[in-house]
């Protein structure tokens, strides 16, 4: 009998699987739409965290009128991948979540180990929403996965982007377990007799995301006291609210200082003066973004910004598939050639 139909008055519900079932029901109530029985998927590895997160979907979903079914993918990185697909889906069946959909996947070669992957399995979620009609997939990040990519941010200097963290809903994307430490999940899942998968990649050091959990932040945590990953979570929310603030406002100006130039766009060079250095500096990042696909790091972007508070006369400024120049109270940004753009 799955978990989620055990009678519970014969013993009560242990801590940790009260307190996943709590994020879980909190999440789906606050995101997933009450009308028409929506379908949501767990992406589930087999792992405890996904584990104990489709445990708790299967049990809270159908309270609220909320269709669950999983999702697994298999990245065939590893000897034996395919059982563990097969063994997740024999979980997920057993949880009775419907349907569980299975997908293997190439992972390319071209960028980092990690990052591969993790373009081929969002690829294969892209697909999943397509053939199922699903209104969200639920992911098993928890508190401490927060707290690792936070501090992976600060660590590569990427900015308030990567520092706001995940959020607990993107696109369709939904992250319920972002409150629940990592510890949590794993009693959960032993709490309900959950045969939980460990990959051996969580062991591997050549992964920066593993050092981090098993080097760093436990190093922070014995010399600055408990509490660290915390503190990175909260700083994180905090990122990420100011962060949501001044997406805003550019949204706001955005459409009243650009108009259009020949083969770009021009912005008013006097509405970015005026503005302070985070409006300014957004605003030309998403310029680059929006109109030429192009994400300038932060040279890049002062080197621009100062056609607008430090012009001499100078330019045009060069950036990956983009040239800045300055031309009276205007600022146009224009595609590069492909002779002149950068390799």
């Amino acid at each position: 009998m799955p978990p989620s139909a055990r009678p519970e008055h014969r013993r009560p519900l242990d801590p940790a699987t009260a307190e996943v079932r709590a994020a879980v029901r909190r999440s789906l109530a606050a995101h997933v739409a009450e009308e028409g029985s929506p379908l949501v998927l767990v992406a589930l590895s087999g792992g405890p965290d996904s584990l104990a997160l489709a445990a708790a979907v299967a049990f809270e979903a159908p309270k609220l009128g909320i269709r669950a079914g999983a999702v697994i993918v298999d990245h065939a990185l590893q000897s034996g991948s395919e059982d563990v697909a097969a063994r997740a889906a024999e979980q997920a069946s057993a949880l009775g979540l419907a349907p569980v959909i299975v997908k293997q996947v190439v992972v390319s070669s071209g960028a980092g180990p990690e990052e591969a992957a993790r373009h081929a399995r969002y690829d294969a979620f892209a697909e999943v929403f397509a053939e199922t009609g699903a209104s969200h997939i639920l992911i098993g990040h928890t508190l401490d996965d927060q707290a690792e990519t936070v501090l992976l941010g600060l660590a590569r200097g990427a900015g308030p982007a990567s520092l706001r963290g995940m959020s607990e809903l993107a696109d369709r994307y939904l992250r319920p377990l972002l409150g629940v430490h990592r510890e949590t999940t794993h009693a959960s899942c032993d709490a309900l007799g959950l045969d939980a998968w460990t990959d051996p990649h969580n062991d591997e050091h050549r992964f920066s995301r593993v050092r981090v959990r098993k080097a760093v932040l436990p190093v922070l945590e014995r010399e600055l006291g408990p509490g660290v990953a915390e503190a990175l979570v909260r700083t994180a929310d905090i990122l990420r609210e100011d962060s949501e603030a001044l997406d805003r406002m550019v949204d706001e100006i955005i459409e009243e200082i650009c108009e259009p130039a020949e083969a770009g766009i021009a912005v008013d060079v006097r509405a970015l003066a005026v503005n302070p250095a985070a409006l300014r500096n957004r605003i030309i990042r998403v310029v680059a973004a929006g109109e030429f696909g192009q994400y300038l790091n932060r040279a890049h972007t002062l080197e621009i910004a100062r056609l607008v508070t430090d012009w001499r006369g100078q330019g045009p400024i060069d950036v990956p598939g983009i040239s800045v120049t300055r031309e009276g109270a205007l600022l146009v940004f224009t595609a590069r050639t492909s002779e002149g753009a950068d390799a």
